[in-house]
C-alpha cells in the first residue's frame, strides 16, 4: 500500500511538472532564470560583420532583474570608457570624450547601438520578456536535432517594445533560448538571433555565441562572444547610477 501511494504521488507530481512546464510564460520564466539569474556580470566581444569591414568591441555588463543594467566598454581605445546604464524605465549613456551623461528618449530605442545589428533596447533590455508581452504556445518541433517549444510572445499595448511580434524557441530539456525571430510593426520578419555553441560559462551549461541576422541586409550581422559569466554577484541598486556609470573603470 506504501509503495502505491509513493508511486501515485510521484506520478501526479511528473503530471504536474508536465503540465506547469507547457504553460508559455512558465517556459520563459524557467528560460529567464537559466539564462539570466536574479544579477549577473558578463564579460563579451561583439563583432559587427559588414561586406566591407568587421569591427570589433569588448565589453562588461552588470545586469540586476529587468530594471538595472549597465554596459561599459572596454575596447577599442577609442570608445573605451563608453557606457550605458539602465535604471527601472530610465535610459542613460555616458560620452567619455565629452565628459557627458545623456538621457536617453524612448524614441532612440529602436536606433543601433553601436554600429551594429542589436538595437539600444536589445542590449540594455528596455523590455521584459515575462511582463511586457502575452504569450502562447504555437507548437514544439526539433531546431538542430533539439526538441524546442515554440512561443508567440505580442506586446502589451502599453509596452515599449519596438517589434509588434517576437518568436522564441526554448529547448525542451534545458529552457535555454536558441532561436529568435523579432517581426516589424508590419508583421514582416526583421531580423533573426541564433544562439549556438553550449559550453559551461557561471557553472551552467549555456550558449556563448548570439548571431543577429538582418532580414533585408544581405552580408550584414553581428556576432556576440561571450567569455566569462558570473551568477548573482552581489549587487545593489546604488550600484547602478549614473554617478558610478562616469567613474567605472
Amino acid at each position: 500500500m506504501k509503495l502505491s501511494i509513493k508511486l501515485l504521488t510521484v506520478a501526479l507530481f511528473l503530471i504536474s511538472e508536465m503540465v506547469i512546464a507547457q504553460h508559455p510564460r512558465e517556459i520563459i520564466s524557467r528560460m529567464e532564470d537559466k539564462m539570466k539569474g536574479d544579477a549577473s556580470y558578463m564579460e563579451m566581444n561583439m563583432t559587427t560583420v559588414r561586406p566591407r569591414y568587421t569591427r570589433d568591441i569588448g565589453m562588461k555588463i552588470w545586469s540586476k532583474g529587468d530594471d538595472y543594467s549597465l554596459v561599459f566598454i572596454t575596447s577599442p581605445a577609442k570608445d573605451k570608457g563608453t557606457g550605458f546604464l539602465k535604471r527601472k524605465k530610465e535610459i542613460w549613456n555616458y560620452l567619455p570624450s565629452i565628459d557627458r551623461m545623456v538621457k536617453m528618449p524612448p524614441s532612440m530605442m529602436s536606433q543601433s547601438w553601436m554600429g551594429s545589428d542589436f538595437t539600444n533596447d536589445d542590449l540594455v533590455r528596455g523590455s521584459s520578456s515575462l511582463d511586457d508581452f502575452t504569450h502562447r504556445l504555437l507548437r514544439t518541433e526539433k531546431m538542430d536535432g533539439t526538441d524546442c517549444y515554440v512561443i508567440e510572445l505580442i506586446p502589451k499595448p502599453e509596452s515599449s517594445v519596438v517589434y509588434s511580434k517576437v518568436l522564441m524557441w526554448v529547448s525542451k530539456d534545458s529552457y535555454l533560448q536558441l532561436r529568435t525571430e523579432n517581426y516589424d510593426e508590419e508583421m514582416k520578419l526583421a531580423n533573426t538571433i541564433i544562439q549556438r555553441k553550449i559550453i559551461r560559462l557561471g557553472g551552467r551549461e549555456l550558449p556563448s555565441v548570439m548571431e543577429m541576422i538582418p532580414a533585408d541586409k544581405q552580408g550584414n550581422k553581428t556576432i556576440i562572444t561571450i567569455s566569462k559569466i558570473e551568477f548573482n554577484p552581489p549587487l545593489n541598486d546604488e550600484f547602478f547610477s549614473v554617478q558610478h556609470l562616469k567613474s567605472i573603470k
